[in-house]
């Protein structure tokens, strides 16, 4: 099963958190929203299909996200969790941490911002970039 979520780059964004990214349906972001990767995303935890949430919820489950931004991609793993809550209405974020909140989307993740490739970074302060933000589940 595939989802893809669309989103925008921003001025703002700094993409060095070391534990978690978050993309946002929001179009402010501040400069201390250092997870966020993108702004004015089609979809957040809320939106999602309950049959993507069914397979999140599922601990077994292999996750990969793609963070797609022109000729670049960036490829993250995570893990479902049974307690997850996905009811956000504003915000996806995938951590490499167990915490679990309405935000979250999936826990123990192998990648955070800040290894996002620095090149990609800097075409996501552009406000007019677009990406794609993919959720893979087996």
């Amino acid at each position: 099963m595939r989802f893809e979520i669309q989103f925008s780059g921003h001025k703002n964004i700094r993409s060095n958190h070391q534990k978690t990214i978050e993309i946002t349906k929001e179009s402010h972001l501040t400069p201390q929203g250092d997870c966020i990767v993108g702004v004015n995303a089609t979809a957040s935890c809320a939106d999602l299909p309950d049959a993507l949430k069914d397979k999140l919820k599922n601990p077994d489950s292999e996750i990969t996200f793609l963070i797609s931004v022109e000729n670049y991609e960036f490829a993250i793993t995570g893990k479902g969790h049974q307690d997850l809550i996905l009811t956000h209405d504003e915000d996806i974020v995938i951590r490499k941490s167990d915490f679990i909140c309405p935000r979250t989307l999936a826990v123990k993740c192998d990648k955070a911002s800040d290894l996002l490739p620095r090149d990609m970074v800097a075409l996501l302060r552009n406000p007019d970039t677009r990406g794609t933000f993919s959720i893979i589940v087996d």
